[in-house]
Order: C-alpha cells, then structure tokens, then sequence
C-alpha cells in the first residue's frame, strides 16, 4: 500500500485519545469513521471534536470552511462493520489492557479488508503480541500519538517482529501527512522511548522521597529549574495520572525486570485514590492551588541521580537498538516537551560522572535501577553519546546550517519543540556558525530562520536562563547575547531574518541584528519583557530604536503587546510582508539577489551605518547591567514563575 491509497481511517476507541486521533486524521482530509462500544460515548467523542476544531477557528488557526469540511469527514459510528469495511488503515485506541485489545481485533478482523494496514496506539503494551491476534502480523504496527493529539507533534512508529518495512513507511508518511513527526521505534521494547525515559524519571523520584532522600519540592524543583523540564517529575506524575504511570511502571517490571519495580510511595498513592490532576489530589493538592514548586529549592546530589537514570535509559535504548541517541533526543522533546534531549542532557552533565553517581547509589542501596547499562557505559568511554569533538566539520544540536548555494548560507534554529527559544547553548553555536560563515569567502549572503512554522523564536528559555542565574551570571548572559546577535550586524554580508510566527522578546532581538526582515502575514513580534518584570537584555533597548526611533521602540518595549506583520512593516521594521506559503521563496530570491551585490561595498557600507550611530557600545552595557540588577529581584521570580504557570504577575517593585 501507498500513501496515495489511504482514503479512509477508521478510528477505534471515541475516548481522549481515540476523538483526538480521528480529528487530526480528519483535519489532515481523510475520511474518518470513529467508533465506540455504544451511541452515548461515540457521541461524546463527536461532540469534543466539534468543540476542538470551533476552537481551532476561533483562534483562526484554521479557516471556517476547514472547520466545515473536518466534521463533515468524520462519521461516529457504533456497528464494527461499518466503521472498518472500507477502512485503509485502522487505529485501535481503546483502554491500555492487553485483554481489551486482544478481544477488538479479533472483532475487527472479520470486517476489515484484507490489505488495510492495522495500528495500534499502545503506549507500552507488546505489539508483536497483538499482531499474533490477527491474520496480518506484517501489516500491523505501533502508532503512538501523545496527547492531546492534535497539539502534540509526536508520533512512536513502532515495529513488531513480524511488521514489514513497508508497512513501517507508509504509517511514518500517514504521520507526516498528519501533520506529526514520526520517530521510528525499530525494536518491539516495552515503553518504546517516551516512556522508557519519562516512567523511570518518575519512580526515581519516589524512591528519592521513599527513601528520605529528598523532599517533593526539592526534587520538583531540581527537576523544574536545575535541569530545566517543563514541570517537576511528581507534577508530571500527577498531569499523567498516577494509576496510568503505576500500571505502566508494572508492566516494565514484569517484562524488563527488577529495575522498573514501582516504588511504595507511588503505589500508595493509587491505593488511596490520589491519582493526581483528574482525582483533585495526587502529589499536589488541585483543590487548592495546585502544583507550587519552589524555584530555589534544587540540589545537585538530586540532578546528578534524575539525569543519570535518564542517561541510563538512553544507553539501554540505544544499545539494544530500540533506537538510534538522535531519535530517542528527538522523541523525548517532542512528546516530553523537553528543552534539550535526555542524551543531550547527560553529554553536558558529562557521563563519567553520571556512572560514578550510579555506581555509588548501586552500591549504597543494592537496587537494580542503579545498574550502568552497557551503552552508558560504552557511551561514556567514546566521549559521549554524541562522541568527542574531532575537530572536523562543526556539527551543532539546536542549530542547523546550510553551506552557501549560489552565495546563500542558512542558519535555522532548531528547537521547533520549544519555539526555537535561545538557550545559552544556542548562543554559543550561532555565534561560533555566524564566525565560521563570515570567513567563508563563498558566502555572501545569510538567512536566518527558525525551524517549523510556528515561531522565527519565540525568546529566551526563561526557564533556562533566568531562574538559575545570579546578578553578575545574568549580566554575563546578557552580554553573551548581546555579542553573539551584534555578530550577525557586524559580519560582512547582508542578513536577511526570515520570520514565519512568533519572533518574540529575544527573538525579536535577533531579527532586529539582520539587515533586512521579511515575514509572514501570520507573523507576530514583540517585547513581552516587562511582563516578566526583566527589560530587553539581548540589544533590544538600544538596537530596535536606531530602527524604528526611540518613540516607537519605548512603545513597543513599555507596552509589552505583540503586534502583526503588517503593523511592523508601517513601523518600518519589517521590510516586506508576503503570505504564508510565498516566504521561502521570496526570501531566496532576495538573499540569491544580495549574494550577487559587490561584497566589499556590502561590508564597509554595514560598518559606515554601525559607525554612525549613537554610542551602542554604552547603551549595551548600561543594559547588561540593568538586565543583571533586575535577575535578583523578586519580581523576576514572580514574572518568570507567573509565565510558566500561566497565570498573570503580581508587581511589587522589589
């Protein structure tokens, strides 16, 4: 089967997941039949589907007739028959119980036809073992969206013994088709990735407070602001549902061993019906106020231990080839929300002493989660999961760059996950990309871009850079940024920003170092810093006024309100608006047409209009050292704290 022969999917299961899956495969075009064991579930379904894609609408993320055209290709169904014979492909979404699943496809393979491919959207359960329901093992595989599915990029494609290639491919288009990345999974291996890292980061931090170890809030708190995740491990433990993360952690123990045992401090939790978010209680009381985790709380002890069974976890994923360190990074950030992947993480904290650590919590406690796997191991000896550096080719993980093609070079950041928010890692490996580019003489023009289509970048990683800095740290950070971005204004060609969605606080003051700023007509901008209590710290105080004047530039600063394209071009900071799907093109066509322009005119013409100006230099350290007094107040902590748990800041000017 092709891509081009899947017309119709039916979807199994009118639950989260199931109207989840059946709106993006109906969003995508497809014709979709949902089904459910009876009329009132499937029609709930129907209904949340309704109210999602009205939504999606009313925030014109998708126009009236798409919306339209959405419902009408879904069809809620309760016979079988109907849903599946015609059915291309089918999505079996239905409670995660081996017995449940086993009893529908035995249902469903009477009625679908013979060639129509089988996925199931098990978040652990063995696929091999389902597949030997039916009488198409090779055409049966794992299809595992994240949820919500239609918010969520991610899908695991995941193979059984018995799957074919084939198979395995088209799913990975119909993914993409989807509108979702696809990471294949090559080896049937309970939890396939996502949770082989996230459910063992989970019971690590139980065992931490079992134990006496820490507390909640110290771990939450590590987990938080010291390695930088999008919430604590028991905030996370609780958004999942704790029965969900225990029945998952059961299952591993069962299949992988003693290594994945669930520790007591979860078990009870479930047998006292704390189950988290859902229940109202779990780890944090949601009846009232919800997850509060201190941001100063963190310990390294706790960091090095969270990170090494990640660390552990990703050796054993990769040395058993259930796949390859750079999917299982891509994977854990897309369905995890990481800010960096977890091999990624454990290269920076450097992997001998994450062994150490290990090997020490083995030998203090005898557990058999603290066993070093083979391929931390092996990984720890070649440098890191990523090697050493070589000093061959610059290789980067959250940028990507493209040599010139008829003078052009590109640099894109590549944190589509995150919104292409700067890290100082990102600072580092553009500055180090821009150096390498300036001293190409076949480069003679560069744009800058940001990975997918939802932000050029939508900041700072506040989350990275501010709660873990002290004032002199900040003022560093922040004369980092402002070298690394004045690069991209003091380099000899001209750059263009191409902006397509956000280019927000840091963002935007990357876009304002370019030459020239061409975006979408979806594109927004803006300096939201002084919602957070901070000021720009990247050169927005000095360099976006010698762009649109001082008038306009303390409007745009002091409001903190984003404004649209257009708007901005009228403000003569964008240079040209075009739609959606002419940017690329249009963006090429200038740069080819710079990259043509005579190149030591370009470069002395660029350093005449620096010299020009005011005194930058002294408006940047001003900056710098109003950016490092402000890291220390408390109303940084209220406005960083208050963005993460999106909720308005309380000011109290201190």
């Amino acid at each position: 089967m092709e891509l081009e022969d899947i017309e119709t999917v039916a979807v199994l299961g009118a639950g989260t997941m199931g109207h989840g899956i059946a709106e993006v495969a109906a969003l995508a075009g497809y014709e979709t039949r949902m089904r459910d064991i009876n009329e009132e579930l499937v029609q709930d379904g129907y209904e949340e589907i309704e109210w999602s894609v009205n939504k999606l609408a009313e925030k014109e993320l998708i126009d009236d007739e798409t919306a339209e055209g959405t419902l009408d290709r879904i069809e809620a169904l309760v016979d079988v028959e109907a849903a599946v014979g015609e059915a291309d492909v089918v999505i079996e979404a239905v409670p995660e119980k081996m017995e449940i699943k086993r009893d529908v496809y035995g249902e469903v393979e009477a009625h679908a036809p013979e060639e129509s491919i089988f996925c199931t959207n098990t978040s652990s359960l063995s696929i091999t073992e389902l597949s030997e329901v039916t009488d198409r093992p090779e055409r049966f595989c794992g299809m595992h969206f994240f949820n919500p599915p239609v918010r969520m990029d991610l899908v695991e494609v995941i193979t059984g013994a018995h799957t074919s290639d084939e198979t395995l491919d088209v799913i990975e288009e119909l993914a993409e088709d989807f509108g979702k990345t696809p990471v294949r999974v090559r080896k049937d291996s309970p939890g396939f990735v996502v949770n082989r890292i996230l459910l063992p980061l989970i019971n690590e931090a139980c065992w931490l407070v079992h134990g006496d170890e820490a507390t909640v809030e110290e771990v939450d708190s590590t987990a938080k602001y010291g390695v930088g995740l999008p919430m604590g491990a028991f905030e996370l433990s609780d958004q999942i549902g704790n029965d969900v993360g225990l029945h998952v952690l059961e299952y591993l123990s069962e299949t992988l061993g003693d290594a994945y045992e669930p520790c007591p401090l979860l078990v009870e939790k479930v047998e006292d019906e704390q189950l988290g978010k859902k229940s109202g209680a779990g780890f944090y009381d949601y009846e009232d106020g919800g997850a509060e985790i201190p941001a100063d709380a963190g310990r390294e002890d706790v960091e090095r231990r969270l990170v090494g069974l990640m660390a552990n976890e990703v050796g054993k994923l990769v040395g058993d080839d259930v796949a390859p360190v750079g999917d299982v990074d891509t994977a854990v950030k897309l369905g995890g929300g990481f800010p960096e992947g977890p091999a990624t993480l454990a290269d920076d904290a450097g992997l001998d002493e994450l062994v150490e650590t290990l090997e020490t919590a083995g030998e203090e406690t005898g557990a058999a989660r603290y066993e070093v796997s083979d391929g931390l191991r092996e990984a720890a000896e070649a440098g890191g999961f990523y090697g050493g550096d070589d000093g061959g080719e610059a290789s980067y993980d959250v940028i990507e760059v493209d040599r010139p093609s008829d003078g052009v070079a590109r640099i894109t950041l590549d944190r589509p996950h995150r919104m292409n928010t700067v890290t100082l890692g990102m600072l580092d490996e553009l500055a180090d990309a821009v150096d390498r580019l300036s001293e190409d003489d076949d480069v003679r023009a560069l744009v800058v871009t940001g990975a997918g289509d939802r932000a050029f970048s939508a900041g700072a990683d506040v989350q990275a850079l501010a709660m873990d800095a002290t004032p002199l740290e900040a003022i560093e950070h922040s004369r980092k940024g402002q070298e690394t971005f004045g690069k991209l204004a003091s380099c000899p060609m001209p750059v263009v920003a191409a902006v397509d969605g956000f280019a927000l606080g840091g963002g935007m003051e990357l876009a304002t170092c370019a030459d020239l700023r061409v975006a979408s007509e979806g594109s927004e901008f803006g300096q939201p810093e002084h919602n957070l209590g901070l000021m720009p710290g990247w050169g927005g105080t000095q360099r976006l006024r010698a762009i649109v004047g001082e008038g306009r530039a303390k409007e745009i600063i002091f409001t903190a309100e984003r404004y649209d394209a257009a708007e901005m071009a009228d403000y003569g900071f964008v240079n040209e608006v075009v739609p959606g799907d002419e940017l690329e093109e249009r963006v090429l066509d200038l740069a080819t047409d710079l990259a043509r322009g005579p190149p030591v005119a370009q470069e002395l013409t660029k350093k005449a209009m620096q010299a020009g100006r005011d005194d930058t230099e002294a408006g940047l350290e001003v900056e710098a050292q109003g950016f490092g007094h402000l890291i220390g107040t408390e109303d940084v902590t209220e406005g960083v704290t208050a963005f993460m748990d999106g909720e308005e800041p309380e000011f109290r000017g201190k």
